[in-house]
């Protein structure tokens, strides 16, 4: 096998035309990638879809997130039509992910990638993710796999999403022993919300100090998923603050416990973003957004690309109205001092 040489390109922030998206680089993909990557693992209907996509093309966005678990590779499905109709595979970012629990091995890798190829219509996906990880699988398996994959030109870029800083260190470490590529960006959930539940089982946050500061120190790419924290900015409610104390009892003794409210399900949103620090961020925001004429949804995402590392911020908007709230984010410039003040820090 002929392996790649190891990375070695520069990130050097670019951007088109003034008021389009902005963009950035994460190695070995050879084209610019967009700050905002849109996802659209909770559209189900494809002419919202299409109509979404097309807006964010339109504004100059790039990159489009999928995985071959998501609703049985209906998702990756509709991108490839997509692409494919509208001849944009070439200026396309094309991120998928593969290998989740409980079929997170390196021979997943290779199946699923296959498929997932076969889906989306295409030779190659610009960047591919880890969905999880099996910490029983020596990380060099999962290096070497990837690698091969590149090699064969089937991938240009690779990555990890819920991995802990810890594994990471030891796939570089890996990479840079047998002269392979390390892993190029991580995935993992950053919001300026205070995630207080994991979402799921495995979830890893990028959100605690060590974390920003091991990201700080290594410049590598983040894709920060759940960045506005699953709506909390937007549709959050106070009132229900007591009954989330409520519900949280009701879990601990056992008994399920679901707050629906105005045929709003709060229950996820509840249960990982209701606390009073949030609260407090969330008035901060509002305040803020005030000041600048934007929602506030706009000033927590704002948060997320200000952060000093590379930031990519992995967005879901239901429709064209938030999908533009989101890009209004790249257009919030927020101080240090604004940073901190966002996060409680002062």
């Amino acid at each position: 096998m002929t392996t790649p040489e190891p990375q070695t390109e520069t990130m050097t922030p670019e951007r088109t035309a003034p008021g389009a998206i902005r963009h950035d680089r994460i190695a070995l993909v050879d084209k610019p990638v967009s700050r905002l990557v849109v996802g659209i693992l909770d559209l189900t209907a494809e002419d919202r879809m299409e109509a979404l996509l097309d807006a964010f093309f339109a504004a100059g966005g790039n990159a489009l997130d999928t995985a071959w678990l998501y609703h049985e590779g209906a998702h990756e499905r509709f991108l490839g039509r997509w692409l494919e109709r509208r001849g944009l595979r070439d200026d396309a970012v094309v991120i998928t992910k593969g290998a989740h629990t409980p079929h997170c091995t390196p021979d997943a890798v290779t199946t699923q990638l296959s498929e997932s190829l076969e889906r989306l219509r295409t030779d190659y996906v610009d960047l591919y993710l880890l969905h999880r990880d099996d910490e029983s699988v020596p990380v060099g398996e999962f290096v070497s796999v990837l690698n091969e994959q590149q090699a064969a030109g089937r991938i240009r870029s690779y990555g990890v999403s819920n991995w802990t800083l810890a594994r990471v260190e030891a796939a570089g470490k890996y990479a840079k022993a047998n002269r392979l590529n390390p892993p190029a960006a991580v995935s993992s959930q950053l919001s300026l919300a205070r995630m207080v539940e994991p979402l799921f089982p495995g979830c890893v946050s990028a959100r605690d100090p060590q974390s920003k500061k091991w990201l700080e120190e290594r410049k590598l790419p983040l894709l920060a998923f759940s960045s506005q924290a699953r709506g909390f900015f937007a549709r959050a409610d106070r009132r229900l603050l007591e009954r989330m104390r409520v519900a949280r009892f009701a879990r601990v003794l056992g008994r399920r416990a679901r707050i629906v409210r105005d045929g709003w399900d709060h229950d996820e949103l509840v249960r990982c973003w209701y606390s009073r620090d949030n609260f407090r961020r969330l008035e901060r925001a509002q305040q803020l957004a005030a000041e600048r004429g934007v929602a506030a949804t706009t000033t927590a995402l704002a948060f997320v690309l200000a952060q000093p590392f590379p930031t990519f911020a992995l967005i879901g908007p239901a429709d064209t109205a938030e999908l533009h709230a989101s890009i209004a984010a790249l257009e919030v410039e927020l101080t240090p001092d604004e940073l901190r003040w966002l996060d409680l820090q002062s």
